[in-house]
């Protein structure tokens, strides 16, 4: 167990949390929320001992061994990936280093030898033996080839980093793991090996993630940072959402009596806990709920911004035609023959291996770049493209009135009408007079989307767009495309945005594409199109 008593965290007169007492126990996934800025990552800094806290303290449970997902992509650089994995478990790379030192000694002692059975012993106890083999395997597991297994940490690109930090982070099965973001950079194979390793993990794990599957896969608690508290709740991510959405329904309806209210919360429940899938972490969720106290269910405190995206008018049946569209970079193809003809009302996800292919291609569909191929758009029809990188939309000083009223239409251009749409993506009060080179990458992102709203286009096309945002902002912008009448192509790495917003999902790659009109679980699902995901690369 770790638990947390009387902790205060302020920077000068900001206050970050204000006495917070909670425990993390073992068996359990806590998944920690919060608003962008709210602290979550800090909270994780505090807890591994990298920051201390204004006031109180942590405690560990004597012996428990802590291990922390890296975020310093350099700090192993001079080490081998197979011997950075193994320093994730500290002790045992100290005893493999101090053995290999006193066999080398040239004048080895007796005393030496003495030290050196003592240190074997020690080692077989953690099966040390194994430790190479174990890592390698684990290296396996994430994504990482066996050709990289003896190469430095400084010659492999940061895309393999991320996953050797992953799994030193996972080696050597620890009392307590402590993860942020561990699915950046991540493929849809790899994080879906993190889910189940996850699921049968025995220990504690606390863990901060804007992907809501993936918090809903591994998550037993839900631990929401708000108004410097930290509150607990049962469940993951989705029942957190829908009961305190239900609760604040409840809290509205002013003429539903208690009782009323009482039985239909009793019954969400029930009927959340009942649709659990059958991995251990589910079924653990499961019988918790099963145990929730209804009162414990409260409203939720966030605001969740507007996100809804109007048609100036509907395109006709002519949307969008390409036939044959090839990239080369550097004189190899990311992709080619890319074909489409976009039906209205479509909503396709595009998926590749490779980013570049994917950013190559939306930039041309979205007009950001020209193409050697035909992109014949339907002349009822009218775009807007959220590029992934958008720094050069905010180089100017203009505060956000004046950012947005550059897009709005002759009627629509008064400080009243442009701060009342700035206050619907939660920019209120003196927030709207804040320079727009000086946003944070949220903020930038709520902005473009409100540029993307106001233009009231018929076909949305999206980079990333979950990128930068907070899980509220998320669920919004999942909602409001989900909503959204006319059609849309975007890429995502949150497989919840993908699976509930795409009826159409097309993979390209150096070898062709796939073009299929399914879900996107089903499309992971099928065993046929995973041989032909698989030869788009081979």
């Amino acid at each position: 167990m770790i638990a947390v008593n009387n902790l205060s965290l302020q920077f000068g007169k900001r206050v970050l949390f204000d006495e917070v007492n909670v425990k993390f126990t073992k068996g359990n996934t806590y998944g920690i929320i919060g608003a962008n800025g709210a602290g979550k990552s800090t909270f994780l800094k505090i807890l591994s001992g990298e920051i201390d806290p204004t006031n109180g303290h942590v405690n560990l449970d004597p012996g428990m061994r802590m291990a922390v997902l890296k975020q310093d992509h350099y700090e192993f650089d001079d080490f081998t990936v197979l011997d950075s994995v193994i320093m994730g478990h500290k002790r045992l790379y100290e005893i493999m280093k101090e053995k290999d030192a006193l066999y080398a000694k040239p004048d080895f002692s007796e005393e030496d030898g003495m030290k050196t059975a003592e240190l074997e012993g020690e080692f077989a106890e953690m099966d040390g033996w194994n430790c190479e083999s174990d890592a390698a395997t684990l290296l396996s597991n994430v994504g990482v080839p066996e050709e990289y297994h003896y190469q430095l940490m400084k010659d492999i690109t940061g895309s393999i980093k991320v996953r050797v930090l992953l799994a030193q982070a996972l080696f050597g099965n620890p009392d307590l793991l402590l993860m942020d973001e561990p699915t950046n950079d991540l493929d849809v194979d790899t994080i879906g090996w993190l889910e189940n390793f996850l699921a049968d993990f025995q220990n504690t794990v606390i863990v901060i993630s804007h992907d809501r599957h993936f918090l809903d896969n591994v998550c037993t608690h839900v631990v929401d940072i708000d108004y410097k508290k930290i509150n607990f709740f049962t469940g993951n991510y989705s029942f957190w959402y829908q009961s305190s959405q239900l609760a604040l329904q409840q809290r509205q309806n002013q003429n539903k009596k208690a009782e009323e209210k009482r039985k239909e919360l009793q019954e969400f429940i029930a009927r959340f806990s009942a649709n659990a899938s059958k991995s251990k972490q589910a079924t653990s969720r499961k019988k918790i709920l099963e145990k929730l106290n209804v009162d414990e269910i409260q409203p939720s405190s966030r605001k969740y911004p507007a996100i809804i995206f109007d048609q100036e008018r509907e395109a006709g049946d002519q949307i969008l035609n390409v036939d044959g569209m090839s990239v080369e970079l550097e004189g190899k193809a990311i992709f080619k023959d890319f074909r489409i003809n976009l039906n209205r009302g479509d909503k396709v996800a595009i998926l590749s291996k490779n980013g570049n292919a994917i950013t190559e291609l939306l930039e041309r569909l979205g007009g950001a770049k020209t193409s050697e191929t035909d992109i014949k758009w339907g002349v009822t029809t009218k775009q807007s493209y959220l590029p992934v990188d958008h720094g050069h939309f905010f180089e100017s000083k203009d505060n956000l009135v004046d950012w947005l009223r550059q897009y709005s239409k002759e009627g629509e251009k008064d400080d009243v009408f442009i701060r009342g749409f700035l206050g619907r993506m939660i920019f209120s009060g003196e927030e709207v007079l804040k320079q727009c080179n000086v946003l944070s990458g949220g903020e930038k992102v709520r902005c473009m989307l409100s540029k993307m709203m106001l233009e009231q286009s018929n076909v949305l096309i999206f980079n990333d767009p979950t990128n930068h945002l907070d899980l509220e902002s998320i669920q919004a912008l999942n909602n409001g495309i989900k909503d959204f009448k006319g059609s849309v192509i975007f890429n995502s790495h949150d497989h919840e945005f993908i699976n509930t917003i795409a009826n159409r999902i097309i993979e390209i790659g150096p070898n062709g594409m796939l073009d299929k009109m399914m879900t996107f679980d089903e499309f992971l699902a099928d065993d046929k199109v995973k041989e032909q995901r698989a030869a788009l690369y081979n």
